[in-house]
C-alpha cells in the first residue's frame, strides 16, 4: 500500500550566510523520515527556499525544527533583501503529492500554526487553501509593508492581528503558513538592467493587475539584470510558454529581448512536457510516448503486486494465540470509529453549506486522530497487559514466598490489564460524543458514515468493559473494585443515551431508521 507523501518547501530569509542555511537544513534532516529535494539560495533576495518531502508526521516535524533553528540564526532587523518578506521563516506551504487531499494539508498548516505560536511565541498567519479570513487568501496582503511596515502596524491595526500567537514582532518576525496546490516559481531575465522595464511587464502579466490568470508577478534587479519574478499558481490553466511568449512580447515593445529563465524549486514534469508540446506543436502527442512514463508504469505494475497485506491484524486475531484479543479488538474497533468520525468532518470542510460549522470541524478532526492514534498504542497495549497476567500466573509456587511474590505480581498484572481496557472504554465513549456531534452538524450526505462511527465506538466500550469486569473478579483490592464497578455503571448510561440521540437525530435529518 502506497504511503501518503506531503510536500513543504519554506522560504527562509537567508541566503548571504551558508553557513546558516546550512544549520537550517540539517535541523529539517535530523527528523527521520523526511527528506530535501531541492534548495535554492538567491543573494539578490537574500532568500533560500528548501523543497522538502515525506510523510506527513515527520514533514510538519522536520518543518518545526527548521522554523525554530531559522528564529534562532535571523535577526530580520538586519535582513535585507530584493524579496518581500516577513519573517525569518517568511511562509511555508503545505503541497498535497500522493494519496493527500486538501483539506489534510490545511489541518497540517493549522496544527503547525499552532505550535509556533505556542511555543516559539511567533505571530502566524493563514494562507491560500488554509485561510480564515477571505484577505488573507493571497499572501501579497498578508506581507504588505514587510516587516518593518508590519512590526509597526501590527500593535495597532486589530486588522492585522495574527491568526495565532502574539500580536507584536520580535527579531523572528512573523511566518505565514498554508496549504496550496503545486506552484512553479519561475523567473525571466531581460537583456536590460533597467528594472523598470521588468516592472512594467510584471504590472501586465499578473492577474491582480488585469493580467494573465494564477500569475503573481513583480520585476526586480538581479545579478545586474532585470528580472520579471513569477509564481504560476495553475501551470495547467497558465502555462509556462503562454507566460513565456507574453514577455517575450512585452520586453519588444521596449526594445529588450529574454536573456535567459530559471526555475527556483522544483517543477512538476507536465509543465515541461506542456511547454515542449506547444513549441514544438505535437498535436497528437500522447503521454505513454514518453519514455519514462513507461518506466514507471511498469514499475508500479510489479510494485503493485508485492504490497504489504493489510489484514495482518486481522490474521493474528484469528489465530490460535490468546493475543491480541477482545481488549484489542475493542481498541482496533474504536479506531475504526474515530477514522469515519474524520471522514464525515472532512468531507464537511470546504463546503459552502456548512461554513459556519467549520471551525468545529477542523476540531473534530484534531481530536479524532489524536484519538486514533492514542486507540491504535492500545491494541498493542491491551496485548501486552494480558501477556504479563498469564507471565505472573506461570511464576512458581512451590515456596511460601513464591507464592507470595506469585501473588502480588498477578495482582500487580491484573490491575493493569484492568485499566488498558477501561480506558479503551472511556476513549469509545469520547468518540461516541464526537460522532455524535458529526452526525448533527456534518454534512448530510455522509449522516449514515457518522451514526455507523457511533455504533462501533459503543461496540468498542461494551467490549472494553467486558474485559474490564472479567479481570475484576481476580482483584482482592476491594475498593478499586468498587471503583471500577461505578465507572462501569456511568460508561455504560452514557452510551445508551449518545445511542439514543443518535437514533433521533438520524431519523429527524434523513427520515432513516436505525434497528
Amino acid at each position: 500500500m502506497s504511503k501518503k507523501l506531503v510536500e513543504c518547501i519554506p522560504n527562509f530569509s537567508e541566503a548571504r550566510r551558508p553557513e546558516v542555511v546550512e544549520q537550517i537544513a540539517q535541523a529539517i534532516l535530523s527528523i527521520s523520515g523526511v527528506q530535501i529535494l531541492d534548495r535554492h539560495s538567491d543573494q539578490d533576495h537574500n532568500r533560500t527556499v528548501i523543497t522538502i518531502l515525506g510523510e506527513p508526521q515527520p514533514v510538519e516535524e522536520a518543518v518545526f525544527a527548521g522554523i525554530k533553528q531559522a528564529a534562532a540564526l535571523i535577526d530580520m532587523e538586519q535582513h535585507q533583501g530584493e524579496h518581500p518578506r516577513i519573517g525569518a521563516t517568511d511562509v511555508v506551504p503545505f503541497v498535497p503529492i500522493r494519496d493527500m487531499e486538501m483539506n489534510e494539508c490545511v489541518e497540517i498548516a493549522r496544527r503547525l500554526a499552532k505550535k509556533v505560536a505556542d511555543e516559539l511565541h511567533i505571530p502566524v498567519y493563514l494562507y491560500e487553501e488554509a485561510a480564515v479570513r477571505p484577505d488573507r487568501v493571497n499572501l501579497e496582503d498578508i506581507r504588505h509593508g514587510q516587516y518593518e511596515g508590519l512590526k509597526e502596524e501590527v500593535k495597532t491595526n486589530l486588522e492585522r492581528k495574527p491568526d495565532f500567537g502574539p500580536a507584536e514582532l520580535g527579531k523572528a518576525g512573523a511566518t505565514v503558513i498554508g496549504a496550496r496546490y503545486p506552484l512553479i516559481a519561475f523567473n525571466v531575465y531581460l537583456t536590460t538592467d533597467d528594472v523598470s522595464i521588468a516592472k512594467k511587464i510584471a504590472r501586465q502579466i499578473r492577474h491582480s493587475s488585469g493580467g494573465m490568470h494564477y500569475i503573481k508577478a513583480m520585476g526586480v534587479l538581479v545579478d545586474g539584470r532585470a528580472q520579471v519574478s513569477m509564481n504560476l499558481t495553475n501551470f495547467q490553466r497558465t502555462p509556462i510558454a503562454q507566460a513565456v511568449e507574453f514577455i517575450r512580447r512585452e520586453a519588444q515593445r521596449y526594445g529588450v529581448a529574454i536573456h535567459h529563465s530559471e526555475l527556483v524549486g522544483l517543477v512538476p514534469q507536465k509543465a515541461l512536457t506542456d511547454a515542449a508540446v506547444w513549441y514544438l506543436q505535437l498535436d497528437q502527442y500522447e503521454d505513454e510516448q514518453l519514455l519514462e512514463n513507461k518506466l514507471m508504469s511498469a514499475a508500479f505494475e510489479r510494485s503493485s503486486k508485492i504490497d504489504e497485506d493489510s489484514s495482518s491484524f486481522l490474521d493474528a486475531l484469528a489465530s490460535a494465540n490468546p493475543t491480541p484479543g477482545g481488549g484489542s479488538a475493542a481498541a482496533w474497533t474504536a479506531a475504526e470509529a474515530t477514522a469515519l468520525v474524520a471522514m464525515v468532518a472532512r468531507l464537511t470542510i470546504g463546503k459552502n453549506k456548512y461554513k459556519d460549522v467549520e471551525p468545529l470541524m477542523f476540531s473534530l478532526v484534531e481530536q479524532a486522530e489524536e484519538l486514533r492514534t492514542r486507540l491504535q498504542c492500545a491494541v498493542d497495549e491491551d496485548a501486552a497487559a494480558f501477556e504479563k497476567v498469564m507471565a505472573a500466573f506461570k511464576l512458581p509456587k512451590e515456596t511460601d514466598e513464591q507464592i507470595k511474590v506469585r501473588k502480588t505480581a498477578i495482582q500487580s498484572a491484573t490491575l493493569e490489564a484492568t485499566r488498558v481496557p477501561l480506558e479503551t472504554a472511556n476513549m469509545a465513549l469520547t468518540v461516541m460524543k464526537l460522532a455524535e456531534t458529526v452526525c448533527k452538524s456534518g454534512n448530510m450526505n455522509a449522516i449514515t458514515d457518522a451514526a455507523t462511527a457511533a455504533q462501533l465506538a459503543a461496540a468498542s466500550l461494551t467490549g472494553a468493559a467486558a474485559n474490564v469486569s472479567i479481570n475484576l473478579n481476580e482483584l482482592d483490592d476491594e475498593k478499586s473494585k468498587a471503583e471500577f464497578g461505578q465507572e462501569l455503571i456511568s460508561l455504560k448510561s452514557e452510551k445508551e443515551a449518545i445511542l439514543t440521540r443518535v437514533a433521533q437525530i438520524v431519523t429527524e435529518r434523513s427520515q432513516i431508521t436505525l434497528i
